[in-house]
């Protein structure tokens, strides 16, 4: 399960974005986060992903609770979450061919034996052909190097996955592709989702239940 109670979270001290916001996300469970741009949907799925220490609250994940962010949090916590953010240009190395953005995660945990193997699974389950594997950032369009930040963030294998407008800037043909992908890895590992958006029909489509931001404010909306 992954819990985040009373969090208020921001980057500058007395200015916080999120304010006693608490969320349950149980094991397997696929929740939509439904807000308007700016309300600070994205700061709370940051500190969801352990990205953000927040300023007051807690988070639990696997009944174990969070004490370390970033870097500092434990291997185990920290990569049990995967990842993906709405641009991802500003989430790309631009110097890293695609194939070696995706197998980064598995060379930074010592992993980079089963980097051919990974690739071998990630990259047709997500759409990328072996030609643009070899290309950098700029050398492919938003939706193919969304594609790979998509493997990037399944090549661990989480448990958890966080996608934050992660269809929001694709056409609608690679925003469905992506998440049929998404399904088809919960499917076959049974990986809980916490997916944030402002396309409350999307939302409700993809997900087993959607909450509205105005709703988490003080309440715990899993309980």
């Amino acid at each position: 399960m992954l819990e985040l109670h009373d969090i208020t979270a921001g980057y500058d001290r007395g200015t916080p974005v999120v304010r006693n916001a608490s969320l349950t996300l149980a094991a397997g469970e696929s929740l939509g986060l439904l807000g308007p741009s700016g309300c600070g949907k994205s700061t709370l799925a940051r500190v969801a992903a352990l990205l953000h220490r927040p300023d007051t609250g807690t988070v639990t994940l696997d009944g174990e609770p969070v004490q370390g962010w970033r870097y500092r949090a434990p291997r185990l916590q920290r990569t049990a979450l995967g990842v993906v953010f709405q641009q991802p240009r500003l989430s790309a190395d631009p110097r890293l061919r695609l194939t070696d953005l995706i197998a980064e995660p598995l060379r930074a945990t010592g992993r980079r034996d089963e980097i051919p193997q990974r690739l071998s699974d990630l990259a047709p389950a997500v759409g990328l052909t072996p030609d643009l594997l070899d290309r950098r950032p700029h050398e492919v369009s938003d939706g193919q190097l969304q594609r790979a930040c998509l493997a990037r963030a399944l090549v661990l294998r989480p448990r958890w996955l966080i996608c934050d407008e992660m269809t929001a800037m694709l056409d609608a043909s690679t925003a469905a592709a992506l998440v049929a992908a998404v399904e088809e890895y919960r499917a076959a590992t049974g990986a809980g989702l916490l997916a944030v958006g402002h396309d409350h029909r999307l939302l409700d489509r993809w997900c087993d239940r959607t909450v509205h931001w105005d709703d988490l404010i003080a309440a715990d909306v899993g309980a």
